[in-house]
């Protein structure tokens, strides 16, 4: 049952939910499997005041939209309004009784560059109206699955966890160990001593609803079918003998990125900044070969990364476009515009 407060006597909550970097563990999160991502200090702002009329009204001036739409039937639309319509729609679903609401979006999180600009949406919305209504701090897992359902049953594309679990999970300074068939979460202190991360937009953007990325989950679903798997969480390299080529590149990904993600982890825990470098670029020759989720875009950023000092670099989020993550030693010089990450907190009411 939900727990509820007198709301606030300004009538207004503003939340803040930030975008993220997975550092390791890339579709995974669908098949079972293990991810360590991070939250970015880049991110979403919503502001929510209410209003006398049942109507929900938004505003993201960021990218000059508008929206309104009766609270008591939110209905279905396209684009960004179907996160803000979806979000609205499961809340009432859990029986929050929303008022009427001013919304307002602002952020600096680019869209469709892999930084999950999506799941930071619904995470702020999601706290700033749940706080709106005199809700008090649901469990963080929850509102994640919410975030995933209005991903998947208003938007239309099968996400996974990950990027809502980052979003509101995550701690500064930390990476977050996520094992999706349990979801147990570890936070891992990030320690690179000299060394930087850094993400440089491939300037292709993508959208997950609209690329391949359905299709792959698809096709991991049918793999663990054939293995005779619940998932490929349960599969081992010693089965894919049973897959047609397709298949079995798809499945091999999975596998072996599961275990580079525990991998990864080792290596921080133990300070082995240049073993976290080759498994980087083990992952990306992954996602590019196996999954097939690179582009031509993608590869160039790549390139352009290596050729800079990066000790490894490969690309985030569903692929299909989107941006490049990159470890760089000491003394390297990057592309000028690329964005230095380090991990922040994640999801608050500001």
């Amino acid at each position: 049952m939900l727990a509820s407060y007198p709301v606030l006597t300004e009538y207004e909550v503003r939340a803040f939910a930030p975008g993220r970097v997975n550092l390791i563990g890339e579709h995974t999160d669908y098949n079972d499997g293990l991810a360590l991502p991070f939250a970015i200090t880049r991110g979403i702002t919503v502001s929510a005041s209410t209003s006398p009329e049942p109507f929900v009204e938004v505003d993201a001036p960021d990218i000059q939209r508008h929206d309104r739409f009766p609270l008591s039937s939110p209905g279905r639309t396209g684009g960004w309004q179907a996160f803000v319509r979806g979000t609205v729609a499961e809340l009432l679903a859990l029986g929050v009784a929303l008022p009427g609401a001013t919304v307002r979006i602002t952020g600096d999180l680019p869209r469709g560059s892999g930084l999950s600009s999506s799941a930071a949406l619904t995470a702020a919305l999601s706290l700033a109206l749940l706080g709106l209504a005199g809700v008090g701090d649901m469990d963080r897992i929850e509102v994640a699955r919410l975030g995933q359902r209005v991903e998947n049953n208003w938007v239309g594309a099968q996400t996974g966890l990950l990027d809502q679990l980052a979003s509101l999970c995550c701690t500064e300074n930390n990476a977050l160990l996520i094992d999706f068939r349990t979801l147990d979460l570890e936070p891992l202190p990030m320690v690179l001593g000299e060394h930087r991360l850094l993400v440089l937009d491939s300037g292709e953007h993508h959208g997950n609803a609209t690329s391949g990325y359905n299709q792959r989950r698809q096709e991991c679903t049918e793999a663990a079918h054939r293995m005779g798997k619940e998932s490929l969480r349960d599969a081992q390299i010693q089965d894919l003998h049973l897959l047609p080529d397709t298949l079995e590149r798809r499945a091999r990904h999975v596998i072996s990125e599961n275990g580079r993600v525990l991998q990864a982890a080792t290596a921080i825990r133990t300070g082995d900044v240049e073993r976290l470098g080759r498994l980087l670029d083990a992952s990306h020759a992954s996602l590019r070969d196996d999954y097939e989720v690179s582009t031509d875009a993608i590869e160039d950023t790549v390139v352009r990364l290596k050729r800079a000092g990066a000790i490894g670099a490969r690309l985030i989020g569903g692929g299909f476009g989107g941006s490049v993550l990159a470890l760089m030693p000491p003394g390297a010089e990057p592309p000028p515009e690329a964005i230095p990450v380090s991990p922040g907190p994640g999801a608050r009411l500001l």
